[in-house]
């Protein structure tokens, strides 16, 4: 009778140990889960990652964005036609890769790998590339419609419809400063990230970003203007440092 009860209490324990692993189980599968959705179509982390928007940003510092919509899991609810949400001098995600976009099991698979691995890890694209080697953290400088021209690394943007050109910082509500390249007496202005550029009025779903930094950095003098469905977010709050806490 004794061994019938302790055999009894034995599988009850058993049974007991399983489900307590089918439960962590799907726990873990319930949390990659909201995970993915929320950094998908909500927000998501993102590491700056090199100095490029010096001297506001700086390499290291981890923000939170907010996501164009679900864009980033179904290409065909992409935004393009909308920049109604942006806002000259916003700080913005933006994908400058043109090859194959991954598909959602991809995507899904991705998505599970930085969540396994806390963001460290991040599997290559169909193409071999990684996010950090088309995802770029940019300023927007013009919005649809703007006319954008450089004059000694000075800015300018006539807005649509008006008939007066305005330096950068007059035409936003962010304080911001810019990082300007000296550079050498011979530079020849017909070289990549020269100081001038002549006037380009973006199109109805285009937009101009440039770094901060305005020395040697990929933006829109070296891509052109990107369509506004490039854009995967809007940073929204700096949560590193936290001697630096705030929107950036």
């Amino acid at each position: 009778m004794k061994n019938q009860k302790n055999r009894r209490y034995a599988y009850s324990d058993q049974k007991t140990q399983k489900n307590r692993k089918y439960w962590l189980l799907f726990g873990a599968l319930g949390v990659f889960i909201f995970y993915f959705v929320f950094t998908s179509a909500v927000f998501s982390m993102r590491i700056m990652g090199s100095n490029s928007m010096l001297p506001n940003l700086r390499a290291g510092d981890r923000f939170i964005f907010s996501s164009f919509a679900v864009q980033a899991i179904i290409p065909s609810l992409a935004l393009d036609q909308d920049a109604s949400s942006l806002r000259r001098g916003d700080i913005v995600l933006v994908d400058a890769y043109r090859g194959e976009v991954p598909g959602l099991f991809r995507r899904i698979l991705y998505g599970a790998v930085r969540f396994f691995t806390i963001q460290r890890v991040s599997l290559p694209d169909p193409a071999g590339r990684r996010p950090a080697d088309y995802q770029f953290i940019r300023r927007i400088i013009g919005l649809p419609g703007d006319e954008v021209s450089m004059i000694n690394y000075v800015v300018r943007v006539r807005e649509r419809g008006s008939e007066f050109s305005f330096t950068e910082f007059e035409v936003t509500a962010r304080d911001y400063t810019t990082n300007i390249p000296h550079l050498p007496p011979l530079w020849d202005d017909s070289l990549p990230f020269s100081r001038n550029m002549e006037p380009i009025i973006l199109g109805n779903n285009e937009v101009f970003l440039l770094a901060d930094d305005r020395n040697a950095a990929n933006d829109s003098r070296t891509w052109g203007a990107i369509p506004v469905s490039n854009i995967r977010g809007r940073a929204l709050f700096r949560y590193w440092p936290l001697t630096r806490l705030g929107r950036p």
